[in-house]
């Protein structure tokens, strides 16, 4: 045990006497999820609106006063003219052109319905739906406006005619009232924030961890700690708990920006989530010593380690959900340790999960951090040796 301590104080003076490496581990986590946390959000705040209105009535122009009203949509332009529209939509003046027929008015009123067509450009598939989402909601709002209004009338004209008020004059449509849980106010932030935390723990137990043994392979200085009369099991350690105890520390750091500067609710508990974390950076630490086996150069460290965590991001449900994805990439997200560690993460800070509740990812994390872990020393041992 004093053999370990004095080789843990030896790698915390070696990794701080680094001033970069130190900009790496603190300052560079922290810059990254303020960035990341405001950009990287699929919430689309204004679109461009071009109107083709046909119709010019009060009743269509009702409509686009009610599309801005909203502040999602603005209108750049406006005219009679699709081709107009068109050439805008090709020059990406515009997102979107909404399309008014000329009989748009007279629909409403004799027949209670009429049509509008929103042409959207879905270059970017996910903002067009997004878009798309926002134009429903408001038209479906302002068409049941308008059929509130439009039902005293026609009551009225058919009780001046001496006959029975037709029994669709009252009829409303059907309501949909909508309520999220978990997150209300469906903020972006609030889903993207806790997986941003886990890709930053990974970078750090993984990333630093191969990079900083692969230094001092490069330097010699592994090769001679390697022929002192060390355990390997205490050589190990000595290695991996100093980026495993400032990984944590990155965590503590990360939630304490998530909690005050984007404020995101923590409603479950938050030993819990260090918990798990410490799980979780099992595996991370494992890939990165393993990585550290398989490379000479913090070059290629880097690179290869760049590789696998990119990998790891498209499968682990960050930025596109799981479930929409074919049944083989769906099986093989389940091999990934970030993806099990994001669901933990998003259901004890957003939801107020309990341990039982996550108790089958944290027994996969588990598990597969020490079949890892395991792996990595071996393939360590048989290289040095």
């Amino acid at each position: 045990m004093q053999t370990l301590r004095y080789l843990l104080r030896k790698e915390f003076l070696q990794i701080f006497r680094d001033r970069f490496m130190v900009a790496q581990l603190m300052l560079m986590p922290i810059i990254q999820l303020l960035l990341l946390g405001n950009a990287a959000t699929f919430e689309v705040k204004t679109a461009r609106m071009y109107v083709v209105d046909r119709d010019h009535s009060e009743t269509s122009r009702g409509l686009v006063d009610r599309l801005q009203a909203s502040r999602r949509f603005v209108a750049v332009g406006s005219s009679p003219s699709t081709d107009v529209g068109d050439q805008w939509m090709l020059e990406r003046k515009t997102d979107v052109i909404l399309g008014i027929p000329s009989d748009f008015e007279r629909d409403i009123v004799r027949t209670r319905t009429a049509q509008v067509q929103l042409v959207l450009n879905a270059e970017d598939g996910v903002a067009a739906g997004v878009t798309q989402s926002y134009a429903a909601q408001i038209i479906g709002a302002y068409a049941n406006e308008l059929e509130a209004e439009l039902t005293p009338m026609v009551s009225t004209a058919a009780r001046g005619s001496g006959a029975g008020a037709p029994t669709s004059a009252g009829a409303r449509p059907i309501e949909v009232r909508a309520r999220g849980w978990y997150n209300p106010d469906l903020n972006y932030r609030d889903y993207m924030v806790p997986g941003i935390l886990v890709q930053l723990v990974t970078l750090v137990g993984t990333l630093m961890t191969a990079m900083n043994i692969v230094r001092e392979k490069e330097l010699g200085t592994l090769d001679q700690l390697s022929v002192t009369p060390l355990s390997q099991s205490v050589f190990m350690a000595a290695k991996l708990i100093p980026f495993w105890i400032i990984a944590l520390v990155e965590l503590t750091l990360g939630l304490l920006v998530a909690r005050f500067v984007f404020h995101i609710p923590m409603l479950g508990s938050i030993p819990l989530v260090f918990a798990a974390a410490a799980i979780y950076l099992l595996a991370a630490l494992g890939i990165g010593l393993f990585v550290s086996t398989l490379v000479d150069t913090q070059q290629q460290a880097m690179f290869v380690t760049f590789f696998i965590i990119m990998i790891y991001l498209l499968m682990s449900g960050l930025f596109t959900p799981i479930r929409s994805m074919p049944t083989w990439a769906q099986w093989m997200a389940q091999l990934n340790p970030m993806k099990h560690f994001i669901e933990i993460m998003r259901a004890v800070l957003l939801k107020g999960a309990t341990a039982r509740d996550i108790l089958q990812p944290i027994g996969i994390l588990a598990l597969f951090g020490t079949v890892v872990l395991t792996l990595a020393v071996r393939q360590y041992g048989r290289r040095v040796g």
